[in-house]
């Protein structure tokens, strides 16, 4: 009996892991699961709840993270995300939202209810997950594990693109001094910090469009496992 096909692709902010991750599963013929998604769901509905940061309650967090229901639900438009019916897609792509999602992503309650939701998406029809611990706590057994980095002034360089593309502009100095403070925060948190083993295949996009890795990690996928039929690998 086949498996569903798992391809883990984590890394630090501003790499281009959603890019990159949207675009491999459509090829791949398996659904996309946005990990950071559902922190940042779970953020944004801390921050409604009157939560500042740092956050002092994480009880509190924690019971927000089991109450609430996430949804990921494809569109014509890409993925969607809701939290407890709401559509929420715009919402947590708020720049403040990405610290919250990281004070979030840093207490174990909250990570132990979000791995057991991954968990149970990607057995059900596989799927490409990208995050910060897809390959070493929530899906370790998976043979395609990639780690995509840039240097952080190129991944700065994009979040600040990205922003303004939205229509929420903030600084490149104020966008990079963020994101090395949240690589910060992700790297040396507790419980499931942003790490790599020596199975993974390490990918630097500095220099590479996302179109490139997209390529490179469908070739390299494809010849570690023989495909049988969309979202299956002997």
């Amino acid at each position: 009996m086949s498996e569903p096909l798992i391809v883990a692709i984590d890394g630090p902010s501003g790499a281009g892991k959603s890019t990159v991750a949207r675009a491999l599963a459509a090829r791949l013929g398996v659904p996309y699961i946005d990990t950071g998604a559902m922190y940042r769901a779970v953020g944004l509905a801390a921050r409604e709840a009157g939560m500042s940061l740092p956050l002092e309650d994480p009880k509190a967090v924690v019971a927000l993270a089991e109450t609430g229901r996430i949804g990921l639900e494809p569109s014509p438009e890409g993925l969607r995300t809701s939290w407890n019916g709401r559509d929420v897609t715009e919402a947590i792509r708020q720049p403040e939202i990405s610290l919250y999602a990281s004070a979030v992503s840093a207490i174990p309650g909250v990570r132990r209810r979000l791995v057991a939701e991954q968990q149970r998406l990607g057995r059900e029809r596989g799927g490409v997950l990208e995050g910060r611990d897809i390959g070493t706590r929530v899906f370790p057994e998976t043979p395609h594990k990639f780690f995509l980095t840039a240097s952080p002034e190129a991944r700065a360089q994009r979040r600040a693109r990205e922003l303004g593309e939205r229509g929420t502009p903030r600084p490149y100095g104020q966008v990079l001094e963020e994101m090395v403070r949240r690589d910060s925060d992700d790297s040396t948190r507790a419980d499931s910090p942003l790490t790599l083993d020596g199975r993974y295949t390490v990918i630097d996009s500095t220099e590479k469009d996302a179109s490139q890795v997209v390529s490179e990690i469908e070739a390299r996928v494809r010849q570690g496992g023989k495909l049988t039929g969309a979202g299956r690998a002997t």
